[in-house]
């Protein structure tokens, strides 16, 4: 059984930073990826950045040069450092490791409000 589990969220003004924290335990094959979504009220969820177990990132084009995704030692962690916040970040947040065609995990999500 593999769980997520996110920490980090919270109320931030707009041009703030917060961290998001996510580890993972259980059976985890070493060749991953893990990542971060969101999903903002009336839309769909999206990709914001990932990180595979080799280091290689991959963002969103509206976080870019604001988010940071990194990878904990002790490899089952990751991490999101958001700086300049913008009211259109908010939503909730979600950590997502996969490895293979079909192996998806989810965690609970963490909510991200970023004030005007």
């Amino acid at each position: 059984q593999v769980q997520l589990v996110e920490s980090g969220g919270g109320l931030v003004q707009n041009g703030g930073s917060l961290r998001l924290s996510c580890a993972a335990s259980g059976s985890i094959f070493r060749l991953n990826t893990m990542g971060w979504y969101r999903q903002a009220p009336g839309k769909q969820r999206e990709l914001v950045a990932f990180i595979t177990s080799s280091g290689m990132t991959n963002y969103a084009d509206s976080v870019k040069g604001r988010f940071t995704i990194s990878r904990g030692d002790a490899k089952n962690t990751v991490y999101l450092q958001m700086n300049s916040l913008k009211v259109e970040d908010t939503a909730v947040y979600y950590c997502n490791l996969r490895w293979g065609s079909s192996t998806i995990y989810w965690g609970q999500g963490t909510q991200v409000t970023v004030s005007s």
